[in-house]
């Protein structure tokens, strides 16, 4: 049996959960997620508590089983809380400006990076250097962050590029026989 498959969703006040055979809709004050589900799995609401059991041990359903229950234990966390990324800009001249709701980024490049927001994606510039992606989706909010450090992924020699936030660079030394 899977030990995260078979630990119950707990929904907490103010979130409405909607399940439609193997479709389960979520509200809350962060907005809505929509997901359909594999139908060999039950999914189930009793009480406050979301619960996901298998039919049977076969190879499919013991995959899926914990897979499902943490996807609508993020959908549930999503639209009560929400999910946030930060990345960290580290260069000379690497700067991130908020316009609207488009990111514009100067890295390096001899015109400016326009990111659009992603309809359910919010950017935040607390300083030049930081970037907060955040969002209801979990998934989306980190493909979106992907998506942005991408441009320019952090390189081993001086450490330039975007990262995440706690995210270590190996370095390189680089020409370390010179002169000899």
């Amino acid at each position: 049996m899977s030990r995260i498959g078979k630990q119950p969703v707990v929904v907490p006040e103010g979130v409405e959960v909607a399940i439609d055979g193997n479709t389960v809709t979520v509200k809350g004050a962060q907005g809505e997620l929509t997901r359909t589900f594999d139908a060999i799995l039950n999914i189930a609401q009793e009480g406050n508590e979301i619960i996901v059991t298998r039919p049977d041990d076969s190879q499919k359903a013991r995959s899926l089983h914990g897979l499902t229950r943490t996807l609508i234990a993020n959908m549930v966390e999503g639209v009560h809380q929400g999910f946030s990324k930060k990345l960290q800009l580290v260069g000379v001249g690497y700067r991130a400006a908020l316009k609207g709701s488009t990111l514009e980024l100067s890295l390096g490049f001899s015109h400016p990076v326009n990111v659009e927001a992603p309809e359910g994606i919010t950017f935040q510039v607390p300083t030049q250097t930081e970037i907060i992606v955040s969002g209801c989706s979990k998934e989306q909010v980190g493909q979106v962050a992907a998506n942005i450090r991408a441009w320019r992924k952090p390189e081993p020699y001086k450490g330039k590029g975007i990262r995440y936030e706690g995210e270590i660079v190996r370095r390189k030394l680089g020409k370390a026989g010179k002169g000899d």
